[in-house]
């Protein structure tokens, strides 16, 4: 198979090298990642400014862009091949649940979604130093092609691994968790005349459920959760109703 390697932590990033090494004992893969950390751009696109590629490497390459565009780029041939399948990750930190929204990693899984490609994240649920990627990069080696089968028009797969260098460990079906983000702000007012705003000290409360992504890292196995692409109302909504 031919994959597309891409993250948001950056083409430098200790776990996308993890990830395309693992992915290269069995598949044909090109990296084709952002050339800094882009990490909470979600699905943004570069629409005003060219993106600028650069080649580093044999099939390695940098991106002035973000996740996402790396995988527009990759599609309509800014790299040697036509990405089979696009593998984001391996993330710096969890994407559990309503962090999804937030994260490039699963920015460039549903783009690949949008552009009919199987898409997975991949990202190592922790934060404590130093991070282990191992978990993760032989699960993904292990079950790349069942994870690509599994995606569909309508979804994408999003995968998190304890931080853990244990090659054997589990994986267990999830529902996504639903995280609550308690962040704090620090102002600094500066001779220039901006308030420079930092986000620090904040904490996330996660609540827990039967069968979710964060119950499964939690209990020392890997998450895979089924996301879909496409925003959706809820069943109470009937559509073609009249609004009143």
């Amino acid at each position: 198979m031919r994959i597309l390697v891409t993250n948001d932590d950056g083409v430098h990033a200790e776990g996308i090298k993890a990830l395309a090494e693992a992915l290269r004992e069995e598949h044909e893969v090109c990296v084709l990642a952002p050339d800094q950390e882009r990490s909470g751009v979600s699905h943004a696109m570069t629409l005003r400014n060219p993106g600028k590629v650069r080649k580093l490497g044999e099939l390695w390459y940098s991106c002035s862009g973000t996740p996402a565009d790396c995988v527009i780029l990759a599609c309509l041939g800014a790299i040697p091949f036509k990405p089979e399948a696009v593998m984001a990750g391996i993330n710096r930190g969890p994407n559990l649940g309503t962090d999804i929204l937030y994260s490039g990693t699963c920015g460039a899984a549903r783009q690949a979604a949008l552009a009919g490609l199987p898409g997975i994240a991949f990202s190592c649920a922790s934060f404590r130093e130093p991070l282990r990627y191992g978990a993760a990069a032989a699960f993904a080696r292990r079950y790349a092609g069942r994870l690509a089968e599994l995606c569909g028009p309508e979804s994408f797969v999003n995968v998190n691994a304890p931080s853990s260098d244990d090659e054997e460990l589990e994986g267990e079906w999830s529902l996504p968790s639903l995280r609550r983000y308690l962040d704090r702000l620090k102002t600094f007012d500066a001779p220039d005349g901006y308030s420079y705003c930092f986000l620090s000290d904040g904490s996330i409360e996660t609540r827990d459920g039967a069968g979710t992504d964060h119950g499964a890292v939690a209990a020392g196995r890997v998450a895979v959760s089924s996301i879909l692409v496409h925003p959706q109302s809820p069943a109470t909504v009937a559509p073609g109703a009249a609004f009143r």
